[in-house]
């Protein structure tokens, strides 16, 4: 059977793209030029949140697998992918840039026009913040998070929020990993230290090691790595539990072997992800406040001020920017064991 040739206009379906802009301002025969520019805009954040989706999903995919190997190309393939989103979120930051070529009193000539209406009504933004690991619990602005949805779209976020997120499976990878379950990796391990603890002998050197680098006013962060990184149970200041914590300071610290070079680069671009959505919340509240002030926004939220709680909030991946306050200087990292080596370099 012969395929029917693709033509550019049909396949981008651009019949439906670009018949979809239709000026609220020209059904009231009072026409503002800018209001082009703001659909155009607002289109195209939708079709990109809809790429990330599918990048996001597809590194859901796979981390909920029953063992993903980190030494194979399926973690690449995340890295790499969320790497993408990283680049998309860029993208999205900069495209504020081209919405405040239009002045306040351009945007007061249709901004009555679009009531009801509301970025806040993005539905897809909020899908994608439940996927990363955003709980409900942690919102800020609870009472109307999802009041303005249809409620179709309020079903899709809440089947998303039923489903284990990227934060809670990066959770379940990094506790599988078997640093320190495995007794023969540790069999020639010494250490310089008596560990009267109760810790394992490399933790408790390291954080002999780290005390020593503590200067006054910093010593109760001791009883902190404690809580936050050798207890039995969870700590009160991370969302991840201690032993994803333990594994993912272990992979910062010894970064420079091969295998923890891929874990180390995944860790940075969650970290990144978090720090260009920030980006995003941040020079949005800048433009609304250039554009409307302190009035109150168009969807009936407090504007400005609900944009900042959500900046100061809806950090997602903190608990990684959270291990810098407990690195210490290469030359102090305690020595591992000639088979743990071999191991972190792809030996057997």
């Amino acid at each position: 059977m012969t395929r029917k040739p693709v033509e550019y206009t049909e396949y981008l379906q651009l019949e439906k793209i670009l018949n979809a802009q239709t000026l609220e301002s020209d059904k009231e025969n009072a026409h503002a030029h800018d209001e082009m520019l703001f659909i155009v805009i607002h289109q195209a954040y939708e079709l990109w949140f809809k790429q990330i989706h599918f990048e996001i999903d597809s590194a859901l995919t796979i981390m909920r697998k029953d063992a993903v190997n980190d030494n194979s190309a399926e973690l690449q393939t995340i890295v790499h992918r969320t790497s993408r989103v990283i680049t998309i979120l860029k993208l999205l930051v900069q495209q504020i840039d081209i919405l405040e070529t239009m002045t306040p009193l351009d945007f007061h000539e249709f901004r009555d026009f679009l009531r009801p209406a509301s970025g806040f009504q993005s539905w897809q933004f909020k899908m994608l913040e439940a996927k990363l690991g955003l709980k409900f619990d942690e919102r800020h602005g609870q009472q109307y998070y999802l009041s303005m949805l249809k409620p179709e779209y309020v079903q899709f976020v809440k089947e998303v929020e039923s489903q284990k997120t990227l934060l809670e499976l990066i959770d379940d990878w990094l506790k599988r990993m078997p640093f320190f379950n495995d007794a023969q990796l540790w069999a020639n391990y010494h250490t310089p230290n008596t560990n009267d603890s109760g810790y394992h002998a490399f933790w408790n050197d390291y954080l002999n090691a780290y005390a020593s680098t503590l200067v006054e006013g910093e010593k109760q962060n001791i009883e902190t790595f404690e809580k936050i990184f050798l207890s039995e149970h969870k700590s009160e200041h991370t969302i991840l539990s201690s032993e994803a914590m333990r594994n993912a300071l272990f992979i910062s610290l010894y970064r420079g072997n091969p295998i923890l070079q891929m874990p180390f680069q995944l860790m940075q671009n969650l970290l990144d992800i978090d720090e260009q959505m920030a980006t995003w919340r941040f020079r949005h509240i800048n433009m609304v406040h250039r554009m409307i002030g302190s009035r109150v926004g168009t969807g009936g939220s407090s504007g400005k001020e609900y944009l900042q709680g959500a900046l100061n909030k809806h950090y997602i991946f903190k608990d990684f920017a959270f291990l810098s306050s407990f690195l210490i200087q290469r030359n102090k990292l305690p020595e591992l064991s000639p088979e743990l080596k071999g191991r972190l370099g792809f030996g057997f």
